[in-house]
């Protein structure tokens, strides 16, 4: 059971938590082997009797008190009483798991007799009105399937055109029975499948059964190749010949395999195999012009195609979780065949879904071994429960949440690699940050909380018997496997940041990334990929500008000066530096492809599927691949390089090995030296690499060998990331990683001066229009951006930026002068009202400075007239120091540098105006 938090030090407050800009949660995988950090759970037994709290039900963990008759829970803190039995297991305290390790993994007793134990069923449901190619791809996947099928397996064969055919494989010829589909979409059959078939005639054992079943498949014939005498269309009794009637196959097979749910199934699973979108009976689906049909009707195409079609295989999706029934669709077609509406069936059933292009570089056969070859639970139930100061937000991935009780996930089977995702918000204001003399007034707790996270995971797995694990076979009759229900419990408690920056230097990036990605599925299809899109563009402006506002503070705290600059790489936060990289690969997904840019409605829903199960590790690869280089097949140059153009120049190396997880390219450049093998022999350490990669992955990667200079290196070329350009919100195109950048510096530049700060010192104005107000030892420089035009009568929003200190000088210049340039760059223009505040804020403070000068009396050679006369001479002659004689008042230092501030200012709005109106176009306006 792998734990992964977005950061390891948790936010101690609720404000904390939004400053810091990053999502807060975790992702779990129940069913892996091992913890984050390669520990094993200690086994045990008597799950049935571990304590639990009788306030919150949370288990007892290692992280409770406990005394000679009672405990207290570690997440909600009440107190509990033992039993008797508990407290004669607990008086030995080694003796338990739960007392030795917070990772525990215990045996719970099954229910029935084990001499009624049920058997773990398989079903293969192929589509008929298909191809030859097709047929003879499901053929050698399904072989491939009987092969990885553990010992006591049973295993069923359906087919589905405009009739159902049941197979009975357990005699020496194949018999099939039919039961024609009604052309209706809302018709039954005129039979139920049992009245067909018996289920233990359909259910063949695979031990005895297999060569039998190999027979079967080989009879699978297309539609088309059917008795070609019959007129095209129709059958021999005057049938439709044609069609798809999978909506009412799988209705009525989930109805079949139900009934015996629990006696004879213990867990089954059911494969659709499609070649295209279902078009007749129950389910059927209209998929022309699917783009065309929204814009009709005044819909976003990128909305609607995402959106199921019809609810039927929604409903379906319940009817496979009551009866127990996990769903893998493989479609293999490269025409639209609306997957929105099948992805619930299989992901609420905790089953997969597959898409395939075309049958020729196909990895079905390879995809359906490696599937049923590793360990997996069914029949599951999850529960994720934490301390008392938060609470669960959102819950991802492919479960079905109970209907009673609250987040409760049923999960029918899942493997080592199935990955779910939470994220979490605070109960109140107060968080974890309690302190001890609350504690004292309160008596519940006597230091600052620490958050505690509890996953209870109840699952069934199938081992074999230790008789035939051993020999490898075992007597006739004997039983060659055995079925365990398991409680695996996992308790974690993580510490509190004391500060932002805390929370920074303890961020695990492909955790981010990963409930990032969570949270983007859920905005498409909600809002549609344009908002995905947006959402994570300023998401990431938004991480920057907190960033550098929390290390600017930080280095201002300790008596620095910081840059003025944005730090959009994250230099001062390693953690964090690989985001922008993430994020710019993010938006170039498909997964965020647009309907106008080309993007294929069935690949997005495959990449929703596929992103919301995989591991933060294989979601982060798949996003941002990995380049390798090698000096020769045998020698390795470089373990990364970045994936542009002019990092592969410079690394001089001549063969490359990108890993994109669904992918596997080794690209050999222009300039090898010919003497190299092409392709790499298999001992070396390049296919070795290869190797490995294939076998630690949850899907098959597709291998592709390129040889730069003879063959197509486009398959290479669309993977140089950060070589490409990508469309942000509006009409902003980054053209390359550098680009990107760039605009987010600008962006985040923006909203570090625009945006109102939370402490006392920020205020708004109403009336002021934009000046840089500079007085004092020190200087405070007044920003001020326009309201929306709602905000009447308020003509202006601002906030005060104190800068104390003679080296925050010439940030107040720097402010002031951007907020100046802007304001010229903007285009707008003033309205009445807002041009006479302007003025009578102009006029008072000319008629400040000309107090001040006239409180400093004439000069000596000056006579009373002439002091007195034209203001605009006063003005000009007093703004001259070197004409004052010695015997006049000296002018302080500040004052003298504050008039030097003004008029530094005064020459940039003028320096700004005068570049703007040389300028051919309009200046564009510059968004909040």
């Amino acid at each position: 059971m792998a734990v992964r938090a977005t950061m390891a030090r948790f936010p101690d407050v609720p404000n904390v938590q939004e400053a810091c800009g990053l999502p807060w949660g975790v992702t779990l995988t129940p069913f892996a082997e091992k913890d984050e950090n390669g520990n094993s759970p200690v086994y045990g037994s008597g799950g049935e009797l571990l304590p639990r709290c009788e306030n919150c039900w949370a288990y007892y963990n290692n992280y409770c008190d406990r005394e000679q008759w009672s405990w207290d829970c570690a997440l909600c803190g009440s107190p509990n009483g033992l039993s008797t039995q508990s407290i004669i297991r607990y008086s030995l305290h080694q003796s338990c798991p739960e007392n030795m390790a917070s990772f525990v993994d215990l045996e719970l007793p099954l229910e029935g007799s084990e001499d009624m134990q049920a058997r773990p069923v398989y079903v293969a449901a192929v589509d008929l009105s298909s191809s030859e190619e097709f047929l003879e791809l499901t053929k050698s996947a399904l072989l491939a399937a009987l092969e990885a099928l553990g010992p006591g397996s049973l295993f069923g064969l359906v087919t589905f055109s405009h009739k159902i055919g049941l197979y009975d494989v357990q005699g020496l010829i194949p018999v099939v029975k039919n039961v024609f589909i009604p052309p209706d979409s809302h018709g039954k059959l005129t039979m139920e499948l049992e009245d067909v078939m018996p289920l233990f005639s359909f259910l063949a054992p695979v031990d005895t059964c297999k060569d039998c079943i190999a027979s079967a498949l080989e009879t699978l014939k297309p539609t088309t190749s059917w008795d070609q005498s019959i007129a095209v269309g129709q059958g021999a009794d005057g049938a439709l010949c044609d069609g798809r009637g999978f909506g009412v196959a799988i209705e009525a097979l989930l109805n079949f395999l139900g009934s015996e749910h629990g006696n004879t199934c213990a867990l089954a699973r059911v494969f659709a195999f499609l070649s295209g979108p279902p078009d007749y009976g129950l389910g059927q689906q209209d998929t022309t012009q699917y783009g065309e049909q929204y814009a009709s009707k005044g819909q976003d195409a990128d909305c609607a195609s995402i959106t199921e079609q019809t609810p039927f295989y929604k409903d379906l999706a319940v009817l496979a979780v009551q009866a127990g029934i996990c769903v893998d669709i493989f479609a293999v077609t490269d025409e639209y065949t609306d997957l929105a509406s099948f992805k619930f069936l299989s992901i609420e059933s905790g089953g997969s879904l597959f898409l395939y292009s075309n049958t020729d570089d196909s990895t079905l056969p390879q995809d359906m071994f490696r599937m049923l070859s590793r360990p997996y639970a069914f029949n599951c139930v999850l529960r994720l429960r934490t301390s008392s100061e938060f609470k669960l937000g959102h819950l991802f991935g492919h479960f079905f949440s109970d209907p009673q009780y609250e987040h409760v996930q049923h999960i029918i089977c899942c493997d080592s690699f199935t990955t779910y995702a939470y994220d979490f918000d605070f109960v109140n204001d107060v968080g974890f940050s309690r302190m001890l003399g609350e504690s004292k007034a309160t008596d519940e707790i006597h230091s600052r909380k620490h958050p505690i996270l509890q996953i209870a995971f109840q699952y069934t797995v199938v081992v074999p018997s230790e008789a035939f694990s051993v020999s490898g076979s075992s007597p006739k009759n004997s039983v060659k496997y055995s079925l365990k229900r398991r409680l695996r419990i996992r308790t974690l408690q993580f510490a509190t940041a004391a500060n932002i920056n805390e929370i920074y230097d303890s961020v695990d990036p492909e955790v981010v990334l990963s409930i990032l990605v969570h949270e983007l599925i859920l905005t498409s299809l909600e809002q549609g990929v344009w908002k995905s899109r947006m959402s994570l563009h300023e998401w990431l402006v938004n991480l920057t500008a907190r960033c550098n506002e929390a290390f600017r503070i930080a280095e201002y705290k300790r008596g620095g000066l910081a840059t003025a600059g944005v730090d959009v790489a994250f230099h001062q936060c390693p953690q964090l530096q690989v985001l922008p990289r993430l994020v710019f690969a993010l938006l170039q997904n498909p997964l965020l492809r647009s309907h106008e840019e080309g993007a294929n409605p069935d690949y997005r829903i495959y990449l929703h599927c596929l992103f919301s199960a995989l591991e933060p590790a294989s979601l982060n690869r798949v996003l941002y691949p990995l380049l390798v280089s090698y000096e020769t097949p045998d020698k390795q140059a470089f373990p990364h390089l970045s994936l542009n153009g002019a990092a592969i120049t410079r690394s001089g190396s001549p063969i490359f090995l990108l890993d994109a997880f669904t992918t596997l390219i080794v690209f050999y450049s222009s300039t090898a030296d010919p003497a190299l093998p092409f392709p790499p022999p298999q001992d070396c350490l390049l296919r070795t690499t290869i190797n490995k990669l294939k076998e630690e992955r949850c899907i098959t990667p597709r291998l592709i060998f390129i040889k730069g200079g003879r063959d197509d290196a486009t398959a290479f070329e669309n993977y140089l990331i950060e070589d490409q350009v990508v469309r942000l919100s509006g009409h902003a195109v980054a053209m390359g990683f550098a680009s990107f950048l760039d605009e987010i510096s600008h962006r985040s530049c923006f909203l570090l001066w625009d945006e109102d700060p939370a402490d006392s010192s920020s205020r708004s104005l109403d009336t002021q229009p934009v000046m840089s107000v500079l007085g004092g030892n020190g200087c405070e420089g007044l920003i001020y951006r326009n309201a929306s035009e709602s905000c009447t009568p308020n003509l202006f929003h601002g906030k005060l930026v104190r800068l104390t200190g003679k080296s925050c000088l010439s940030m107040a210049t720097r402010i002031a002068a951007r907020y100046i340039s802007r304001r010229l760059s903007s285009g707008k223009v003033l309205s009445e009202e807002e041009k006479a505040a302007e003025n009578v804020y102009i006029k008072k403070m000319e008629q400040e400075k000309l107090d001040k000068l006239a409180r400093k009396g004439p000069k000596p050679n000056e006579t009373p007239a002439t002091s007195s006369g034209d203001s605009s001479g006063s003005v000009s002659d007093a703004a001259k120091p070197h004409a004052q004689s010695s015997s006049t008042p000296k002018v302080s230092t500040d004052k003298y540098r504050n008039y030097a501030v003004v008029a530094g200012i005064a020459t940039i709005a003028a320096a700004t105006g005068w570049y703007l109106g040389s300028r051919n176009t309009k200046p564009e306006e510059v968004e909040d």
